[in-house]
Formats: structure tokens, C-alpha cells, sequence
């Protein structure tokens, strides 16, 4: 909790670091290796361990992971790639990224991940994948995604950014798809300053997200070190600079040890926000009931009638640092001129945009903290109204 011009000021999220994660971190700089060392193998490990995934390649961004995603795939240019625009925006950027067009599917208006059914009236013969997102933390209806894919003969990406440690049918994120991405960004569950991976089942992938992380050479600096090692190496792929740090893996690996702990705290906070909002004039987040959400965000849907961009200003006013998520990606400017799409078409996106609300929830807030947002929220709601 920080005070800015005497007021109280609450985020909508950030990291918890502790004196393990430091440690950690001074350690490996006290070490031989800074980058691209035993530290990425040990954290992808870690990831593979929690996920059940065969492999996981560690990069240096979320964004930079769901790059190399859409890359290994090797599409056509021109290829249609049809995801949700009630995301960050890197979630369509990748598809640009690679030389593809993004195509926008509308979203269930219950859970706010995009809608199958929309999806299946997208598809073209220039669909070659579908990267759907696990808006705040809960797992899209992945079962229908893959019926889908499995009939079309599509790829799937899932932007699972804000679902680390999120259960569908009882099992956690991160195999499901033929890659999965992840983020390490302060906000999410765990980080590495900035951060982020890919999982896959897929070896021959695997293979080609650590050449695409790397420039595109097929040996990496520690295979080409040593006594024995030689200097040869070669470009098979035009990649990227997408590696990460040993340094932001140390800290990876210790926050990995925590990940339980975050997720049950985050639970109990949204247990609390229950409880403190239930005579508010709103709409709580609704969870389907074969998943476990990994409640990366806490988003509520004014009543109404309320406005909400008055209620935003009031609250971030009073020190709580609302937020919301997300602007729709086609109204950006950027997509309007590239990939332009009528606001008419996404019903459910426009009228779940208009009224939605994130509120704080990281772990290390306290149930104090949360009765004091919704004190703030109902001064807010009756201020709006007048």
C-alpha cells in the first residue's frame, strides 16, 4: 500500500517478493552465468513439473512467447487466425506479427472468454488456428475449442497469461492446447520482472521455439561452450532475441515454490469480495463449474443505469486503483486502419466492455483491504448517481 498527496493508494496488482527471491537472485549473480544459463533449463523444469507439460521454453515476455507460437506453426501469409478482442492486445498482435490476419470472435457474455459458437462462424478457408485467452484466470470451454480445431484441422494456442495454476475438468492449464503461453509480468501469479513461456507436448515444436527464441541458430550459447564444445553453429530459422535472463529465472524458480500459496490467497480475497459486495448494485464474476479459475483479475459489471467511467474516476480518486480489462482490440487505432471491424458485430464485447470494472486483488492484500475498496465502491456507485 502506497500514499500519494496523503491518499491511500491501492494497485489492482502487483508482485509479492520475499527474501528467498532475492536471495536467489544475488546468488546467480554471484555465478558464472547471467543469461542463457543452467538457470532457463532449471526454470523450464519447474513449469513442466507444475503443468504436466513435456516441455516448456522460457522467454523473455508473454508477448515474445505468443510470437514464436504463431511462428513455429509456419503459416502462410495471409492466413486467418481467429481469436478474442476482449484481451491485452498482444493476444491479436502476434498473429500480425507473423504476417497473418487476425479475426475477432464474439465472447460469452457470462464468462467473458470467447464464445465457441462465434468461433465456428468465423472460420474460412483461410482459418489455419484459433488462440483463445483464459480471460482473468478461468479456462475457456476448451472442450468445444478442440472439437472444432479437431474438425476444421486447425492449430490451438492458448494465451493462458493469466490462468497459471487454473484447473479444467480437474487438470491443470498447460497441455490442452498445442502450445500454451504463459506471463510472468509483476501482475500475474508468479514473476520474473517481465517474462514469460511456452508449453507444448510437441518436441519437433519445442525444437523450434528454442530456435526462434534464439535468432534462429540451432545451438545455443552453453552448447558451444566448454573444453570440447566447438564454435559451429547455424541459422536455420529467421528468429528473434527472445531469451531470458538466468537472473529472471532464479527469481522464477523461487516464486514457482509459492505458487500455491499466491492462488489460495487470491481465492480467499475473492471469497472476501463476496461477502463485502453482495448488496452492491453489481454483477460478481461468474466461474463455470467444471474449472478453477486462477483469479488473475477481480472484475465486476456495474448495474445498469451506473456509469461506469464516473465510477472509475471517483474510485482511482479516493486511491484505489481500479482498472479495466479490456478495451476492445478493434477499437484501437492501429486495427481500425488494418483489420477494420464493426463494433456491431461483437454485442456481448460491447455491452460487458461498457460496464465491467477490475478491482485490486494480488496476494499480500489483506481482508482490510478489501472492505475498504467496497466502502469506497458504494461512496463511488451513489456518487455516479447523482
Amino acid at each position: 500500500m502506497e500514499e500519494k498527496k496523503g491518499v491511500k493508494q491501492l494497485p489492482y496488482g502487483r508482485q509479492f517478493i520475499d527474501d528467498d527471491d532475492i536471495n536467489a537472485v544475488i546468488a546467480t549473480l554471484k555465478s558464472d552465468w547471467l543469461t542463457t544459463g543452467p538457470k532457463v533449463d532449471e526454470f523450464e523444469k519447474a513449469i513442466c513439473d507444475y503443468t504436466g507439460a513435456k516441455y516448456a521454453v522460457a522467454v523473455n515476455s508473454g508477448t515474445s512467447a505468443l510470437d514464436i507460437a504463431v511462428a513455429a506453426f509456419g503459416l502462410p501469409a495471409g492466413s486467418e487466425i481467429i481469436t478474442t478482442p476482449f484481451s491485452f492486445a498482444a493476444s491479436a498482435n502476434c498473429i500480425a506479427y507473423n504476417g497473418c490476419r487476425p479475426v475477432f470472435a464474439d465472447i460469452d457474455p457470462k464468462t467473458y472468454n470467447i464464445d465457441p459458437e462465434q468461433v465456428r462462424k468465423k472460420i474460412t478457408k483461410k482459418t489455419k488456428a484459433i488462440i483463445y485467452v483464459d480471460y482473468a484466470g478461468q479456462p475457456c470451454d476448451i472442450k468445444a475449442l478442440q472439437e472444432i480445431a479437431e474438425e476444421k484441422n486447425l492449430f490451438l494456442i492458448e494465451d493462458a497469461a493469466h490462468a497459471l495454476g487454473a484447473k479444467y475438468n480437474g487438470k491443470k492449464i498447460g497441455t490442452f492446447a498445442h502450445m500454451t503461453e504463459f506471463s510472468f509480468h509483476p501482475v500475474k501469479h508468479i514473476t520474473t520482472g517481465e517474462g514469460g513461456a511456452i508449453t507444448t507436448d510437441d518436441g519437433a515444436l519445442a525444437d523450434k521455439l528454442r530456435m526462434l527464441r534464439n535468432h534462429g541458430l540451432d545451438k545455443s550459447a552453453r552448447e558451444r561452450f566448454g573444453p570440447d564444445a566447438g564454435y559451429a553453429y547455424d541459422m536455420r530459422m529467421l528468429g528473434r532475441n527472445y531469451r531470458i535472463t538466468d537472473m529472471q529465472c532464479a527469481l522464477g524458480i523461487s516464486q514457482m515454490k509459492k505458487l500455491d500459496r499466491f492462488i489460495k490467497g487470491r481465492r480467499e480475497l475473492v471469497a472476501a469480495y463476496g461477502r463485502e459486495l453482495a448488496t452492491l448494485p453489481l454483477a460478481m464474476p461468474y466461474v463455470a463449474p467444471n474449472v478453477e479459475s486462477a483469479w488473475h483479475l477481480y472484475t465486476v459489471q456495474l448495474g445498469r443505469g451506473i456509469s461506469r467511467d464516473k465510477v472509475f474516476a471517483a474510485m482511482r480518486k479516493r486511491g484505489v486503483g481500479v482498472n479495466v480489462h479490456y478495451i476492445p482490440t478493434y477499437k484501437f487505432t492501429y486495427y481500425k486502419k488494418n483489420f477494420p471491424a464493426n463494433d456491431s458485430d461483437y454485442p456481448a464485447t460491447e455491452d460487458v466492455f461498457s460496464h465491467i470494472l477490475t478491482l485490486p486483488l494480488f496476494y499480500g492484500m489483506k481482508e482490510a483491504d478489501v472492505q475498504w475498496v467496497a466502502k469506497e465502491l458504494s461512496e463511488s456507485i451513489r456518487e455516479a448517481g447523482q
